[in-house]
């Protein structure tokens, strides 16, 4: 396998990772104003906690429900309102309801601006691995995973930089099955952000967080 393409060029270095609530807000602060936003099942939908309700942003979940609000605290929780996760939440003023067949339209349509989806492997052309690793034992969960990959205008993934055993998911070309080619736009993990450049099929550095961007780059074979 050839070495992952990393541009580490005026990359912002931190003193410390990121937990997971601190990642939830750093993806946050990049979901635009007013932006349509559909956050996939697991650590994604902790974002929801952090979006400043000023910013207009109105979160889509593929179960059915336009306007969902962040997860639902001791009696504000209704079991019958979930988000795609089974994660109870709230229902702000001008929430709707609808089928998910047309929850689905909505995602494959292009009347998405964001997702964030969690991710096995990113590559450097930023195609997306999150539904199987490809394991005899593993049980696949693609879930809406290639309709928001293929159907969002921006496509953020949300993971932990490295697996248990030390090994990058961000790589030069998966290995894992894909679910989209060429969808993910930026990377937030607890060591780093990174945005794909497409054109160059080359990963770039943003922030580094809790290691210097020379030791990242060491990491990831760039």
């Amino acid at each position: 396998m050839s070495a992952l393409r990393l541009d580490v060029t005026g990359a912002v270095e931190h003193p410390e990772p990121l937990d997971r609530a601190a990642l939830a807000a750093r993806v946050a602060r990049d979901v635009p104003d007013h932006a349509y936003v559909n956050l996939g099942i697991g650590q994604p939908t902790t974002v929801a906690d952090h979006l400043d309700p000023r910013a207009g942003v109105v979160l889509h979940t593929e179960n059915g429900m336009l306007g969902m609000g962040r997860a639902a605290r001791e009696d504000e929780v209704d079991p019958d309102l979930i988000n795609a996760g089974k994660v109870p939440v709230v229902e702000p003023p001008g929430a709707s309801y609808f089928h998910h067949a047309d929850s689905f339209a909505m995602m494959r349509g292009g009347h998405l601006d964001v997702c964030v989806l969690g991710a096995f492997q990113v590559s450097a052309a930023g195609d997306l691995a999150n539904w199987h690793t490809g394991a005899p034992d593993a049980i696949p969960a693609v879930g809406g995973a290639m309709d928001l990959a293929i159907g969002a205008k921006q496509v953020f993934v949300m993971m932990s930089l490295l697996t248990k055993d030390g090994t990058p998911k961000i790589v030069p070309s998966l290995t894992y099955p894909a679910t989209g080619l060429g969808c993910v736009d930026r990377v937030f993990t607890d060591l780093g952000v990174f945005a794909i450049d497409h054109e160059r099929q080359t990963v770039v550095l943003l922030e580094a967080y809790g290691a210097s961007a020379a030791d990242l780059a060491e990491r990831l074979g760039g």
